[in-house]
């Protein structure tokens, strides 16, 4: 293939179209050449390798620029890809963390408990605990960034000095600042198990005092009341809905089975709950009481009673009683008996938690679908695809009701309700067979799961196929279609009208025949040179006043005689 000639020829097309043509091609030629570089730059596997590696990623700016320092300083080549990541030769990266830790870099970098991997000598114990402080602060800080939702942490861990004086004597106290990944947020339960996180690796550390912010400086785990109710509130619904499914989804399976399957009935139940958590302290006393102590004390006595001495004072009531005058019935006997029994009172005390949730009322809902029997024509014969809806019975849905009301748990003194409804599920002929054809087509997408991509995408790749087939071809041919030699004349904007020509042919020639005639000359006129005589006259008139436009229209002629003798 000649290549020069094709180019030529491409030129000369080009030549021959119109402006906007011309604007066309390149407009397109330049639009298909920015197609194929992105797809070449952006899509194709980055598989070049350079030579270089991450010597760091993530870097602060302060660290990126002593890395870069030091670097230049050693004559090092290296390179940054992106914001915070430096790249070096793969065959010095191992070398150059070695020395960069040396010098102390990175920096801001975290560090552990490897801090004491390296004693040293003559330091104090300040300088120990400084260390011990940051090495608490970076091992934290590592665990908190294995979280997903967190890109970058730091931790700061302030622990005052002992004291002897118990009322002076601070608690440690943290603080935790955290950057999220892109569209990630911590939630809740992840806040406070940082808080728990952070107050388990500080001795005396309490979770009042660990505070949680992220990189806007809005505190986390400590929202207000608004918030806490909000939550609370989200919780309680979400526990309702749940709960409700539960109890549709129970009521559709057991009356599914029963009329035909599930998408014969539907159902929905309401479910008012009492989300008061409400405990209680009972004390309940045993009417049977039990012994705990008895006691018995008895006395009794015998004797005499003592003489009374009285009469006249004299000698015998001085002398006191006579011997022979004693009296038995003057015996005394004395006896007391005493029982004292103490009994245990028992008494049962007990601490009842209310529940998360109590069921204050359900309300079901549940339609039901009827029967169905073929239709027939006047002469006993099936109407295919048509049927006649006969509703259920009055005992039917009875006994439906029981059983969803046996389903839900259904409790008068809660003022339960249920009701069951029967409505025709309307099947227009040829449902049938758009289920069918759906539920074909759901089964292919489920086995045609991992290809499903490929599928799409060749499916998009054959619409493109098509319109750039059924539109842009046709519209390129129509804007490529060449005018031949016939059609780039009446483009020009001379023009040259044969009948005006005819007519002032015939003016001259009358007005040259009556001045011949005045003259005496004979019939001497020739009408064909005065016709050339003319049209050359209005040619060189037409040359003066568009000068532009007649050279065009030669060049073009000239460059068609000799394309096409260049062709024969």
């Amino acid at each position: 293939m000649d290549i020069k000639a094709l180019v030529e020829q491409v030129v000369l097309l080009y030549r021959k179209l119109n402006k906007p043509q011309q604007y066309v091609v390149v407009g397109t030629g330049i639009a298909v050449i920015a197609i194929i570089s992105f797809l070449i730059v952006f899509s194709a596997p980055k598989t070049k390798d350079d030579g270089f590696r991450p010597l760091y990623e993530n870097l602060s700016q302060k660290d990126a620029g002593l890395i870069v320092q030091q670097l230049e300083k050693d004559q090092i080549e290296y390179k940054i890809p992106t914001d915070g990541t430096i790249e070096v030769k793969k065959e010095l990266a191992t070398k150059l963390r070695m020395d960069m830790a040396n010098l102390g870099l990175p920096k801001e970098s975290k560090v552990g408990f490897e801090l004491f991997d390296k004693q040293e000598f003559g330091a104090t114990d300040f300088d120990q605990q400084v260390k011990f402080v940051r090495a608490k602060e970076g091992d934290i800080a590592r665990t908190i960034e294995q979280l997903d939702p967190v890109d970058r942490a730091k931790v700061s861990i302030a622990i005052p000095k002992k004291t002897v004086f118990v009322a002076k004597q601070s608690k440690p106290t943290a603080s935790v600042v955290l950057k999220m990944r892109d569209g990630q947020q911590l939630s809740r339960k992840q806040v406070s198990g940082i808080k728990h996180l952070v107050a388990g690796s500080v001795a005396e550390l309490s979770l009042e005092n660990v505070k949680i912010v992220d990189e806007d400086g809005i505190p986390l785990g400590e929202e207000d009341a608004a918030t806490t109710a909000g939550e609370v509130a989200k919780n309680q619904l979400r526990y309702k809905r749940n709960y409700e499914k539960i109890y549709e989804k129970k009521v559709v399976a057991m009356l599914g089975k029963f009329l035909g399957g599930d998408d014969k009935v539907v159902a929905k139940v309401t479910i008012e709950f009492d989300f008061a958590m409400k405990d209680s302290v009972e004390e309940y006393y045993d009417p049977n009481n039990v012994p705990r102590s008895e006691q018995s004390l008895e006395e009794k006595r015998e004797g005499f009673k003592p003489k009374e001495i009285g009469g006249v004072p004299g000698a015998v009531s001085n002398i006191g009683p006579v011997q022979g005058l004693e009296d038995n019935n003057m015996r005394e006997k004395y006896s007391k008996a005493t029982s004292t029994i103490n009994y245990e009172v028992s008494k049962r005390v007990s601490n009842v938690k209310g529940e998360f949730a109590t069921i204050k009322r359900v309300t079901a809902a549940v339609v039901v679908d009827g029967k169905y029997k073929p239709k027939k024509d006047k002469d006993g014969n099936l109407i295919p695809e048509e049927f006649i809806y006969i509703p259920l019975s009055d005992d039917e849905l009875t006994r439906i009701e029981a059983l969803v009301k046996q389903t839900i748990g259904y409790d008068p003194s809660r003022s339960d309700d249920v009701a069951v409804s029967n409505f025709e599920f309307r099947i227009q002929p040829g449902d049938d067979d758009k289920n069918k054809t759906l539920k074909f087509i759901a089964e292919i997408e489920g086995a045609m799961g991992p290809f499903f991509p490929i599928v799409k995408y060749t499916f998009i790749a054959l619409i493109l196929f098509f319109f750039y087939k059924k539109v842009i071809v046709p519209f390129a041919e129509r804007m490529m279609d060449v005018p031949t030699e016939e059609e780039e004349l009446p483009e020009t904007t001379i023009e040259f009208d044969d009948e005006d020509i005819e007519d002032d042919a015939d003016k001259v020639s009358e007005l040259r025949k009556r001045v011949e005639n005045q003259l005496g000359f004979g019939d001497g006129l020739d009408e064909e040179q005065l016709k050339y005589d003319i049209l050359l006259e209005k040619m060189r008139e037409l040359t003066e006043e568009k000068t532009e436009e007649v050279a065009q229209l030669l060049i073009s002629l000239v460059e068609d005689e000799i394309s096409t003798s260049n062709n024969m």
